[in-house]
């Protein structure tokens, strides 16, 4: 399943350039997505590549997820919400790209190899 990786200062920027705007986009949904999609393994072979370093992305079902969370003492409650918010949001419908980042800003969504170049490059992957 592919995913439209977003980099957050494109939120950033959109969100901003919203509230600057006055009414302009008044009652409008401005979705916003990354560049292109990427399966979540893709997108790790991008850090390892970006960071130098060879991770491994190994997919786990939802159910497995909320297992792991309680086995490290996160409430039951919460639990299930992530595991019920997990399972509807990699369903596939966020698979698909927008145009907000270049509707609002007008120019295309950072590219998620730029996002994890500057990340390596800042040490954020550094063991």
């Amino acid at each position: 399943m592919r995913e439209p990786f977003v980099d957050v200062r494109d939120i950033a920027d959109v969100v901003v350039a919203v509230l600057m705007a006055g009414d302009r986009y008044a009652g409008q949904t401005i979705e916003v997505s990354g560049a292109r999609l990427l399966t979540f393994g893709e997108a790790v072979a991008e850090v390892g590549a970006a960071a130098g370093r060879a991770f491994t992305y190994r997919a786990v079902s939802a159910r497995e997820y909320g297992a792991n969370l309680a086995g490290f003492g996160v409430p039951a409650q919460e639990v299930g919400f992530l595991v019920e918010l997990f399972e509807s949001l990699l369903d596939g419908r966020n698979a698909h790209l927008s145009d907000g980042v270049q509707r609002v800003l007008g120019r295309e969504p950072r590219d998620f190899t730029a996002f994890a170049r500057e990340a390596a490059a800042s040490a954020t992957w550094k063991g």
